[in-house]
């Protein structure tokens, strides 16, 4: 929600009197509007995402919901009340220590999927055409940037008639609490007695695997562990370096740079959200079906053309051919970024990691994509000023050819594979599985280019521990994996 109405707002607010940051040919400017736009992700990475366990074990994941999204509506208001630039870096700063928690505690998979940039963009065109009030300047674009907390104040409201985590309850000893919320959440009383159980069980196992372990330095030290980490980096991180928080945040401002009226720009801004919200439905069905390594493989080259020909179309002479040119790129950005780095990153590294540091692993991961998405939406203005529109978009698409290279090399598949199975996917050491993402290049030449019919190589075995392996590659993992759950005490 944010994002959709921080990209409405940043075309009135930096022009405002109270402001006067929107000197388009000034650096310092700029910067200040970029820093403004990023503050909540520079909390996010710093600070609260590291929030996110402790919160979870103290008050369970009900509560930190409640007040994560409590926090987010009351620095929107605050937002909204600002009248010079660093009292709203403040006011936004502090909104990131109710998006930092609530991204790693909600599943995040649902929110990529909801319309939220919709609802965004809608509310930016309602407000745009507000008229000031006496003793009120720029009353639109507060009431914009205000109407952010609003799905905050709804979800604190629903929360409320939710059930707690049975898990976070059986952590704390409170079995008769669980039985009851997990009543509410099985048809069957004895259903609900067997997941008691069955937590309990998974719950005890994991307690005994944290003893005396710094799970923290275990997440790099250990290869299997270490092999996740950099998996669930390179995708975090592409998620933010395809450029698409860049035109999450500053559509608007790319629009009316390429010819759009400020309303125009705004509309068009609703089109981007709209598209981005349907073409994730798909997702549902193709991450599993296609995979996710596959998903990225694909989007990235689309991504990449689609952002150059946004790229030249701010070359054209003809204000009309700009304009097509920009909406058609960004469109078309939007409907193969949905489906692959839109959903995919979140799923990949909650599955990646070992249960026993799952939540700090997914800590990890989340302070990673929030810190990227500060460094994009603070660099951007001043990219623009640098390189223009068209080198600013060109610097975005070489970006895509180099993720597409980082996740053949180092991102492995894990569609449909057991826990035990992903062990041993991430237990190949690094070289290995390098070697093959390099040997898939020429096997996808001859498939999807001269349409022959090669034989997959398969890096992966799962049938039995006594097979011999075709690879030394191979036999090394199975090593590192027993080194691993001897290790786990497993």
């Amino acid at each position: 929600m944010d994002e959709g109405v921080i990209n409405g707002a940043q075309i009135i607010y930096p022009t405002s009197t109270q402001f006067s940051i929107g000197d388009p040919t000034s650096k310092r400017d700029s910067w200040l509007v970029g820093l403004i736009n990023s503050a909540p992700y520079l909390c996010c990475s710093t600070i609260s995402c590291w929030l996110t366990h402790p919160l979870n074990h103290y008050l369970g994941r009900k509560k930190t919901i409640f007040l994560a999204c409590m926090i987010s509506f009351l620095t929107c208001i605050w937002s909204g009340l600002t009248n010079t630039w660093w009292h709203l870096f403040i006011a936004r700063f502090f909104l990131g220590f109710g998006i930092g928690p609530k991204s790693a505690t909600v599943p995040v998979y649902t929110a990529e999927c909801s319309p939220a940039p919709i609802r965004g963009d809608l509310i930016d065109l309602a407000f745009y055409f507000i008229p000031d009030t006496p003793g009120v300047t720029g009353l639109n674009w507060r009431l914009m940037l205000a109407s952010a907390g609003i799905p905050g104040l709804i979800v604190c409201v629903q929360v409320l008639f939710a059930p707690e985590s049975p898990r976070w309850l059986i952590s704390k000893g409170r079995y008769g609490d669980a039985f009851n919320e997990l009543c509410r959440l099985r048809f069957p009383r004895v259903q609900a007695a067997r997941d008691l159980y069955y937590i309990h069980v998974l719950l005890e196992a994991e307690n005994e695997m944290k003893k005396g372990r710094n799970r923290v330095v275990e997440m790099f030290t250990i290869p299997r562990n270490r092999n996740a980490a950099l998996a669930s980096w390179v995708v975090m991180f592409g998620q933010q370096f395809c450029g698409v928080n860049v035109i999450a945040y500053y559509s608007s401002t790319i629009f009316v740079d390429s010819g759009f009226s400020q309303v125009s720009a705004m509309a068009s801004s609703f089109g981007f959200g709209a598209l981005n919200w349907l073409f994730a439905i798909p997702a549902i069905f193709t991450i599993d079906t296609f995979g996710r390594r596959n998903l990225l493989l694909f989007t990235f080259p689309c991504m990449a053309i689609c952002l150059l020909i946004t790229s030249f179309s701010f070359l054209s002479t003809s204000e009309t051919g700009r304009v097509v040119g920009v909406s058609i790129g960004i469109y078309f950005y939007a409907i193969f970024y949905s489906p692959g780095e839109g959903p995919v990153p979140f799923t990949y590294s909650a599955e990646a990691f070992p249960l026993y540091i799952r939540d700090i692993g997914m800590s990890f991961a989340t302070a990673t994509l929030w810190f990227w998405n500060f460094v994009l939406s603070i660099t951007w203005p001043s990219l623009i000023l640098a390189f223009k529109p068209q080198g600013a978009f060109g610097w975005y698409a070489a970006w895509c050819c180099i993720l597409w290279v980082l996740v053949l090399l180092f991102v492995r598949e894990t569609k449909g594979k057991t826990l035990e199975e992903l062990d041993q996917i991430f237990a190949v050491p690094l070289g290995a599985h390098a070697a093959y993402g390099m040997r898939q290049i020429p096997y996808g030449v001859k498939k999807f280019v001269l349409f022959q019919n090669p034989v997959p190589e398969q890096i992966y075995e799962f049938e039995s521990e006594s097979e011999v392996s075709n690879t030394g590659g191979e036999e090394k993992a199975r090593r590192e994996v027993k080194e691993d759950l001897v290790k786990a005490n497993v």
